[in-house]
């Protein structure tokens, strides 16, 4: 359902999406999904966070209660609608997470909000994506539908209930492949290095990426970059929840001073 709280904006209600009651956390954190993703992907990841998180979800045009909407197939796009949406997000700390395709926008939002409003980000954390400089050649998007639909079974992120209807398929293909096309033809334009760390994270396995190329997203900032390698292949994130959200939890949530041994001499002054 669209998202309350949003300072009554339209733009913020068909966008994002608030899973679990955290308006007054200290740090905001939007998640982008992966191409054919929905915001819902990120409930049980949100369900997992603590209270002082507060997260939200993208829902791009094209899917569940945006499925009468026509697809979106340019990243840039994807990424100006969503950096309007998310701009008045930046009261407070505003980090960004995104998976496969949505790693790649959540980049391009960090830029914006850096270049366009002075915004630097909490954080940008990258899921299971290749740094923007490094460039591959695929057309999948061009193809026939079993081909598509062969790729996202292999990469094993669909709900089985999706792919193995047919109705609910035909609802979904015309999302996905705008999403195919719009991260296929994305095409890294140089500029100035993000000013707000980084942490990237990868499956081992991945067919998407190498270690190299997840590597190569640390030239894309002037801060902190950070890295980190899990068992598993392009959707590793679904098996290591738990652990994911100790990484974010503690990455974004200042931590309290570990207090001494009982027994600890005091402190000199």
């Amino acid at each position: 359902m669209p998202t309350p709280g949003l300072h009554g904006s339209r733009q913020h209600a068909l966008w994002l999406r608030r899973f679990h009651p955290a308006p007054d956390g200290a740090v905001r954190l939007v998640c982008l999904p992966h191409a054919g993703g929905t915001a819902s992907f990120y409930v049980p990841l949100s369900r997992t966070l603590p209270a002082d998180l507060d997260v939200l979800a993208v829902q791009y045009p094209g899917r569940q209660d945006r499925r009468r909407e026509p697809g979106v197939e340019s990243i840039d796009e994807l990424a100006r609608q969503i950096y309007e949406s998310v701009l008045p997000l930046a009261d407070r700390p505003l980090a960004l997470f995104g998976h496969s395709m949505g790693a790649a926008l959540a980049f391009e939002v960090a830029r914006l909000l850096e270049q366009r409003a002075g915004i630097v980000p909490a954080h940008l954390f990258v899921s299971g994506r290749r740094a923007p400089a490094r460039h591959r050649d695929e057309t999948l998007h061009q193809l026939g539908d079993e081909a598509l639909l062969a790729e996202v079974r292999l990469l094993s992120g669909t709900d089985r209930s999706v792919l193995d209807d047919e109705e609910l398929l035909r609802l979904t293909l015309p999302a996905l492949r705008a999403d195919y096309k719009a991260v296929e033809t994305y095409r890294y334009r140089p500029g100035p290095p993000l000013r707000c760390p980084i942490t990237a994270l990868t499956g081992d396995s991945d067919p998407k990426t190498t270690l190299d190329e997840v590597r190569a997203w640390a030239p894309h900032t002037t801060a902190a970059f950070d890295m980190h390698v899990y068992a598993g292949g392009h959707f590793f994130l679904t098996h290591h929840r738990s652990t994911l959200a100790h990484t974010l939890t503690t990455t974004l949530l200042p931590q309290p001073p570990t207090p001494p041994p009982p027994d600890a001499p005091p402190r000199r002054p």
